[in-house]
């Protein structure tokens, strides 16, 4: 019995771990991940719930040249809009990722998030050209040896987005668990028309997210960036 609820006890810190060490990375080195491992976790991943097993989710996965060429198509795109903010128009998100309006408490949590990021990178406030820069950073998968594309068919509902969240965070996770990072990326949705061609998606597809994932860059100080998080108690109700 004791090896029993040991073995539990053991699993149970391992998943923990991997749980509450995944945070979205910003460096990674240039090691290649095998397409085995990247297998692996797909099938892991693909364990995750959906509503009546409806598994909604489409990946694509980008190495060596496939995953240069976005980059610089879309780095390309990001430049150009800054040159020309008239382009905005040929650039929108397929669905409302934000808010529209914002409010507290969240846009305070995106500010502190901001700025703590950019003050690590020193970063100031008016400085347009380094912004620009590490915005730049996610369109380049933060050097990621490895880039994920995830869509989604026009058909589904809503409720497949939180399907989408549970097969996301579950990559993420056994990504983690097998000694590999991730960063979850929005900032690839506002470049849809780009993407989808490039991967192959179809129009009846829509772009969820990007995601880079690799091994972590220990040296650069980015990595040490870690987000708060706020106390159990504050989003808790608790009703006897």
């Amino acid at each position: 019995m004791s090896q029993t609820v040991d073995f539990w006890v053991d699993s149970a810190a391992v998943v923990e771990s991997a749980i509450s060490s995944r945070k979205s990375v910003r460096a990674f080195t240039s090691q290649e991940v095998p397409r085995n491992v990247l297998q692996h976790l797909l099938e892991v991943a693909s364990r995750a719930p959906s509503g009546t097993n409806t598994q909604p989710w489409k990946v694509y996965v980008l190495q060596g040249n496939s995953r240069s060429e976005l980059v610089a198509k879309v780095c390309a795109a990001h430049d150009g809009l800054r040159a020309d903010p008239g382009l905005a128009d040929q650039y929108k998100e397929e669905y409302d990722y934000y808010p529209e309006k914002w409010a507290s408490p969240y846009i305070d949590r995106r500010r502190e998030n901001g700025w703590g990021l950019y003050g690590l990178l020193g970063i100031g406030k008016g400085d347009k050209e380094k912004m620009h820069l590490q915005q730049q950073r996610n369109y380049r998968f933060f050097d990621a040896p490895v880039g994920l594309m995830f869509t989604l068919n026009r058909v589904m509902g809503r409720g497949s987005l939180l399907d989408y969240g549970m097969f996301l965070q579950s990559l993420m996770v056994a990504a983690k668990a097998r000694g590999l990072d991730t960063c979850p990326q929005a900032a690839w949705n506002g470049f849809a028309s780009i993407v989808k061609p490039h991967i192959g998606a179809s129009a009846q597809e829509m772009l969820v997210c990007g995601m880079a994932l690799g091994y972590a860059s220990a040296s650069n100080p980015v990595n040490a960036f870690q987000t708060p998080r706020v106390a159990v108690n504050e989003f808790t109700n608790w009703l006897d």
